[in-house]
């Protein structure tokens, strides 16, 4: 008869692989499959050396708070909240675990991180805060229309990150064109 026994440290490699939390306020299938390809080429095989649970709530606001809690019980090493609303619900559900937004337009403002600089807590991401992803468009709009008068920017205005960038574009709108010629419409 052949034993094989394992001593308490191969035990813990073993059980030593990571996790992480994916939530997704929508699905949105291009940026995950770039999340995906992003572990690969760090040299993470999902099921292998890595453990990614995925969860999507189908733009449901409520369903997006559970699923975020279910994440904080399965104790992921690390939560990626795939969207502001997802961030959101990741931020509420737990103090502790990491979490990481892909993208917001402005931390800040939304009261998510202290300040750029120093984000301070759980928090950290990325941002495209900047004022020329606002002002190119309008700008391009410009020169293919010099007399152009009028300019619409519709929003989500259940997404701060669209609030965010309308706001960028109106004030970047009314220094190129007279003031006169635009005007907020509610």
């Amino acid at each position: 008869m052949v034993g094989i026994t394992t001593s308490p440290h191969a035990e813990a490699q073993q059980k030593a692989v990571p996790r992480i939390g994916y939530l997704r306020f929508i699905a949105f299938p291009p940026n995950d499959e770039a999340f995906r390809k992003g572990l690969s080429e760090l040299g993470y095989v999902e099921g292998q050396n890595i453990r990614v649970e995925y969860r999507q709530a189908g733009a449901n606001v409520e369903r997006v708070r559970q699923l975020a809690d279910e994440l904080v019980s399965l104790k992921v090493d690390v939560l990626v909240a795939a969207s502001t609303q997802a961030f959101e619900a990741a931020r509420r559900a737990k103090k502790t675990i990491p979490i990481v937004f892909p993208v917001t337009f402005d931390p800040v403002e939304s009261g998510f991180v202290a300040s750029l600089a120093r984000p301070g807590g759980n928090l950290t991401g990325l941002t495209p805060l900047n004022p020329l992803v606002t002002a190119k468009p309008i700008e391009l709009l410009r020169e293919v229309i010099p007399h152009i008068s009028r300019v619409a920017v519709l929003t989500n205005p259940t997404n701060p990150g669209s609030l965010f960038a309308a706001r960028e574009t109106e004030a970047y709108t009314e220094r190129l064109l007279s003031r006169r010629h635009f005007r907020r419409v509610s």
